[in-house]
């Protein structure tokens, strides 16, 4: 009777050993899937994809410019007459309209002048009356048959000389009116005053040469001109935009066109250059003759696909990207990459704008 309840005893601790070692089992692998489940979302959240971006890139040539003035901006400006100089109205730096009255000359000899001319006038006039009426009565005794023929033509004569010496003091008159406009000296173009050459109450003499009062520059009359090197001006041409800085306005980008291209070349240390001349669109005030400048000329614009440098690999075949597939799951694809630029990698061939893109596995 003992016997078989001590086999019972031993089965039934058996039983419980072999029930206590399933239930670990099946515990341990539902322990295992659920850290497979977690490993896998873990992997899966730490992937970070990027879509690559469409950006516009710009070909450059870059060259060191001077602020020059424009041709014909510059005007020295003179005088047409010799005589003292009245009135000075202007210093450096003032600034004048077309027209305004920048000196006056004094216009006393000037005036005399004109009197004397037209007092000769009158006696041309008066010497003009008495041969036509001296030519009148000479016709009249020739018709009669009074005087010669000789005393008629003299009398003809005086008449024709007498009509040229009116002529001639009329243009005296006019030459000396003419004169005297020219005591005014005024400001044949808008700008502002660079240098006076000619100081209030000095003579000036016009008999040889114009005296030169002041000189005017031209009111925003500037351009950039750019030395560019000969392995670059292939690819300059007119009409192509620039920017440009200085040392004076370092943070500040003006905005130009490329207007026309030397067709000599200036030799600088041994360095074949090509003067471009630039205009400038804006900001024109801001700048001054000879400030030193620094030029970008765009010569090309094109369209590039990028990506992040930390999405592009290398193997022994190439570049490649790791892509989405339309399951989710990563695939690498192989990849034609171009310039490097700030981090970020060209994208010649392999993918399009519309690929995701990993970026980053696990933290890495």
């Amino acid at each position: 009777m003992a016997e078989p309840v001590a086999e019972a005893r031993r089965l039934r601790a058996w039983l419980f050993v072999v029930v206590l070692a399933l239930c670990g089992g099946t515990g341990l692998a539902a322990w295992r899937f659920v850290r497979a489940r977690q490993t896998s979302a873990k992997a899966a959240t730490s992937m970070r994809w990027v879509m690559p971006r469409l950006r516009m890139v710009k070909t450059q040539v870059n060259a060191t410019g001077i602020v020059r003035l424009r041709t014909g901006a510059e005007v020295r400006v003179g005088a047409q007459v010799s005589g003292i100089v009245r009135r000075l109205f202007v210093t450096v730096g003032s600034r004048v309209a077309q027209g305004q009255v920048i000196a006056k000359i004094d216009s006393r000899p000037i005036e005399v002048k004109v009197q004397q001319a037209r007092a000769q006038l009158a006696q041309a006039r008066v010497t003009q009356a008495k041969a036509t009426l001296d030519e009148h009565r000479s016709r009249q005794l020739f018709d009669a048959g009074i005087i010669s023929k000789q005393q008629f033509d003299d009398a003809g004569a005086a008449l024709a000389a007498a009509n040229a010496g009116v002529e001639t003091a009329e243009s005296g008159v006019e030459q000396a009116s003419v004169d005297l406009r020219y005591v005014e000296i005024r400001a044949p173009i808008p700008g502002t005053v660079a240098s006076v050459s000619t100081q209030q109450g000095e003579t000036v003499a016009a008999s040889f040469a114009t005296p030169t009062f002041v000189t005017i520059i031209q009111k925003e009359a500037l351009e950039v001109v750019a030395m560019v090197d000969e392995a670059d001006i292939g690819n300059v041409r007119p009409g192509e935009a620039a920017t440009f800085t200085t040392e004076t306005w370092p943070d500040h980008a003006f905005a130009g066109t490329v207007e026309r291209i030397a067709p000599a070349s200036t030799i600088i240390s041994g360095v074949v250059n090509y003067e471009v001349a630039i205009s400038i669109r804006r900001d024109v005030a801001m700048l001054k003759p000879d400030m030193t400048s620094n030029v970008n000329i765009v010569t090309a614009e094109r369209r590039v696909l990028e990506v992040p440098a930390d999405c592009v690999h290398r193997d022994g075949d190439g570049s490649y990207v790791t892509v989405r597939s339309a399951s989710g799951s990563p695939v690498q694809r192989s990849v034609e990459v171009g310039n490097k630029s700030g981090g970020e990698v060209e994208i010649v061939r392999g993918i399009d704008a519309g690929t995701s893109v990993l970026e980053a596995e696990n933290g890495r």
